[in-house]
């Protein structure tokens, strides 16, 4: 009989004793904060911007790179998605190939990684080898093989830089090539970055290549690169209007004699009437100024009663940057170049 009896947790059970805990238990493991951060996959289409410059980089490329290994049987992208750096860095295997990029006047550097599996085949089939995957010992590179990938990266770079001038004026300069991911380290390790993963198909054998670039480096032109109208062929009928209306803007002229250096309580107690010496002589070239750039040297003199600047030469910026000459030209309310003769130094 004592068999029939209940136990106090299975009496407890039927009562519902314990249905609170449990609802309390299963609430707290359903309610919990999600982490926007956690995304990683950017769908086909939401960055139209940089998938376009890429689709376009990809064919020029191609034609390019096989210059260098004609046996490169096609080159594809593959994906572009969003990952903390120290995620993206630890999924390349070693040895690997680190360019670091700058990208001016953007302000953050950006990643071409060469995967060893690629670079290993490409060296095998320059000279003859299979396009076969090789193992990855996790030794350095050789000086062949560092020029090699040198040489690659070049073209990368170059047809990359080309194909952004279409669209965005861009000066693309390698700062460096690494072979110690440690030394490669663009951002803090949980910076999201935007990766791009190519493939490159080499008689069958497919090897992957990455561009890692900061989410922040796009922040300037964000409208272009996230934006399916960003990137649009030049309109030539308002090139010519803002041609026509650049031609029209009114500029400021101004010629300066001389700069002379004074002493603050010389120039306080300076009144009317004081008279100020000046070493430039008649017959001396000046400077003749538009806006806040010295773009002309001149000589002064009078057409008519009134002062005239006689133009000699271009000048030369200062810069260094030599400007190419114009025959000299009169200026000074009305006069024209056949009035030159009657201007008195």
């Amino acid at each position: 009989m004592a068999e029939d009896f209940l136990s106090q947790e299975e009496i407890d059970a039927l009562l519902g004793e314990d249905k609170s805990d449990k609802e309390e238990s299963f609430e707290a493991q359903k309610i919990r904060p999600f982490d926007f951060s956690e995304l990683e996959q950017i769908k086909k289409g939401d960055v139209p911007g940089l998938e376009l410059i890429f689709e376009r980089w990809i064919k020029i490329f191609s034609e390019r790179i096989r210059t260098l290994v004609p046996r490169i049987s096609m080159v594809s992208k593959d994906s572009i998605y969003i990952t903390k750096f120290d995620n993206f860095m630890s999924k390349i295997p070693l040895p690997s190939s680190y360019s670091i990029v700058s990208m001016k006047p953007l302000k953050e550097n950006f990643l071409f990684v060469l995967d060893s599996r690629l670079v290993f085949v490409i060296i095998s089939v320059m000279f003859g080898g299979p396009a076969k995957p090789f193992k990855v010992e996790g030794r350095d590179f050789t000086r062949l093989e560092t020029k090699i990938i040198s040489d690659f990266v070049d073209i990368a770079l170059e047809t990359f830089e080309s194909i952004w001038k279409e669209f965005y004026l861009v000066k693309i300069e390698l700062k460096s090539i690494e072979l110690n991911p440690s030394l490669a380290r663009i951002v803090s390790p949980n910076d999201k970055v935007i990766v791009v993963e190519c493939n490159m198909d080499i008689e069958g054998y497919e090897a992957p290549f990455f561009f890692c670039f900061p989410q922040d480096l796009f922040l300037p032109i964000k409208d272009m690169i996230f934006s399916e109208t960003g990137f649009t062929k030049k309109d030539p009928i308002w090139d010519r209007e803002l041609i026509r209306k650049l031609k029209h803007l009114k500029l400021n002229l101004h010629l300066e004699l001389e700069r002379k250096k004074v002493k603050v309580k010389e120039l306080i107690n300076w009144q009317v009437g004081d008279k100020i010496s000046l070493s430039v002589m008649k017959g001396d070239e000046i400077l003749l100024y538009v806006e806040d750039r010295p773009k002309f040297k001149a000589k002064m003199g009078k057409i008519k009663d009134k002062y005239a600047a006689l133009i000699t030469d271009i000048a030369i910026e200062r810069n260094g940057n030599d400007r190419r000459e114009a025959k000299p030209t009169s200026t000074g309310n009305g006069t024209e170049p056949d009035d030159r003769k009657s201007a008195e130094q």
